[in-house]
């Protein structure tokens, strides 16, 4: 149970006039740092952001089986780039029939995309107990990692599958069968990882479905997954058994990946998911951890656990570690709000 002051604090994070506020404010965040990414970003050497360039346009031949049914996004960003498109003809006309218009529809779509995800991080920040000021820091403090920038910048589609584990963790904190119908929906879509998060949805996401619902809402998305993939097989001419084969390749990537989460090389890339502010967590260890390990209770240690499971198969340490955002976000707004070092933050400034 959440104590009187959480509560209040709760019903802060539900009106929507500030909802709106803290999503332009992660727009914000985003789309300056964003933005430098998406004009001079090299696309030679990146096989990912020039594949979801292609099925965007509709071309699937050729893509990597890994990527091929990531569709959402390139679906949308495509729709976006036929207005963007028009702008282009009349102000750059040279651009026009280049990929400009595609990379800037990827840039809006990706970043208002992972803008929402950071939306639903600061409020399940304040479902846990945190202040409204430390959770917008927390915000802050995800949405300026180096992954948010490569994510929000360029042709990808790692956005959606943050705001996949974003709408986990909010529907199991809040209870919102919205949100978890939501997850269940875009889950399968955006990354075929999903089935990892599955389990956790089926037991913590509880208060939001009963297990039997999760399971029939898990039904039908698999169902508009299976012909989604059933079709782009088709249009490519693959066989049915390559999905599995590729999804079985993935298991020698543990070996390789455990050698470099055990390296020097390793913990630097774990560090630079969240960079210096790694080092409020750092304080929190000192205080009583009790304040912060209590409101984010086993949901939030399991969820690191499927988190890690995503980065050991990927053998992309950091990439995959970001989204454990949500956790992160939380614990970080926690020690900001009880912690003794940083009350003078909250502390009213002293009459002149």
């Amino acid at each position: 149970m959440l104590s009187p002051a959480a509560t209040g604090l709760t019903s802060i994070g539900l009106r929507w006039r500030q909802l709106l506020l803290v999503y332009v404010l992660a727009v914000g965040v985003l789309a300056g740092s964003a933005y430098t990414m998406y004009v001079h970003y090299d696309f030679s050497h990146s096989l990912d952001t020039r594949s979801y360039l292609s099925m965007a346009r509709g071309e699937f031949r050729g893509v990597s089986i890994t990527r091929r049914y990531r569709v959402p996004v390139p679906a949308v960003a495509a729709a976006v780039a036929w207005p963007v498109e028009q702008v282009y003809a009349r102000i750059w006309p040279q651009r026009a029939t280049t990929d400009w218009p595609l990379r800037l529809a990827f840039y809006l779509v990706n970043t208002l995309v992972l803008a929402g995800a950071g939306l639903l991080i600061f409020r399940s920040c304040l479902l846990s107990g945190a202040s409204p000021p430390a959770a917008l820091l927390a915000l802050v403090a995800v949405l300026t990692s180096r992954w948010a920038v490569y994510t929000a910048g360029l042709p990808l589609v790692d956005s959606l599958y943050l705001l996949v584990f974003a709408l986990a963790f909010y529907a199991a904190r809040s209870g919102s069968a919205a949100a978890l119908v939501a997850c269940i929906l875009l889950g399968p879509h955006a990354k075929e990882s999903f089935i990892f998060l599955m389990p956790w949805l089926l037991w913590f996401a509880r208060p939001a479905l009963s297990w039997p619902r999760q399971l029939a809402w898990l039904a039908a998305s698999g169902a508009v997954a299976y012909a989604v993939r059933h079709w782009i097989d088709a249009q490519v001419g693959a066989p049915p058994q390559e999905s599995l084969h590729n999804a079985l390749d993935h298991v020698h990537n543990l070996a390789y990946s455990l050698r470099r989460l055990l390296s020097v090389k390793g913990a630097g890339e774990i560090f630079s998911i969240f960079g210096f502010f790694w080092l409020v967590l750092l304080a929190g260890l000192r205080f009583s951890g009790k304040l912060w390990l209590r409101p984010l209770d086993l949901s939030g240690a399991v969820l690191l656990l499927v988190v890690l499971v995503h980065m050991l198969l990927s053998g992309d340490l950091g990439r995959m570690g970001y989204l454990a955002s949500p956790v992160f976000a939380v614990v970080f707004s926690l020690v900001l709000t009880r912690h003794p070092a940083f009350q003078w933050l909250w502390a009213a400034p002293a009459k002149p």
